[in-house]
């Protein structure tokens, strides 16, 4: 019961209100409406996904589809049952590719597109992240404010100086241990997503060059006159 009445000094609404509501309006700010409702989306896949188990399946995905194209053509990609939706994506674009160019194209288009998008959604975090001391020292001087204002009323100084410690003490809270974090892992989930993306698409699109190329290289019979 102590325990539970010691944590909740912590908690005070004003507090939190200032620093949270603070640091997540700072980011609005900075944001736009979509970027800001894929950040809170963000936060669902964030702790449940992992990297290893896509590369993986990446990989298996990718070894039928080379199996299948050994036997009968890439036209055939896109039968392979595969992973995500990415891969399957990339499956139909295999087997509807005219060249090996435009397949590598649209890898790097989407690529450059999933970079762009998660990149946004770690600046929606890392904003939070930065706003959160700034509106903790903002509360802190609106406590001490309150404070040295109501020197002569001592049940006033009291509540004045525990907004302005509370404030600083959100402030890091949020910065250290939420925003930040979340940001930090959103970033590194990013980094390995494209690692397992680039390696697959680099071998459809040798795939693609090995079967495309020789067919496109030749030479076209003119029909006689």
């Amino acid at each position: 019961m102590e325990l539970l009445t010691g944590i909740a000094r912590f908690l005070d609404p004003l507090s939190m209100a200032i620093v949270f509501g603070g640091a997540f309006v700072a980011a609005a700010l900075r944001s736009t409406r979509a970027d800001l409702a894929a950040a809170i989306a963000a936060l669902k896949p964030l702790f449940r996904a992992d990297p290893a188990r896509d590369a993986l399946a990446a990989r298996v995905a990718v070894g039928r589809i080379e199996r299948l194209a050994e036997v009968r053509s890439i036209c055939c990609a896109d039968r392979v049952e595969t992973a995500g939706n990415f891969l399957r994506f990339a499956a139909m674009r295999l087997s509807d590719a005219p060249t090996p160019e435009a397949f590598s194209l649209w890898a790097d288009e989407e690529a450059e597109t999933m970079a762009a998008r998660h990149g946004r959604v770690a600046a929606v975090w890392r904003a939070i992240a930065d706003a959160a001391p700034a509106m903790g020292m903002l509360g802190t001087i609106v406590g001490l404010s309150t404070m040295f204002a109501a020197m002569d009323d001592a049940a006033r100084i009291g509540p004045a100086m525990a907004l302005a410690m509370l404030t600083t003490f959100h402030g890091v809270l949020l910065s250290t241990c939420i925003a930040g974090p979340i940001a930090a892992r959103l970033e590194r989930l990013s980094v390995e997503e494209a690692e397992w993306r680039h390696w697959a698409c680099r071998r459809l699109a040798r795939l693609a060059a090995a079967e495309l190329e020789p067919r496109l290289s030749r030479p076209r019979l003119r029909s006689a006159a």
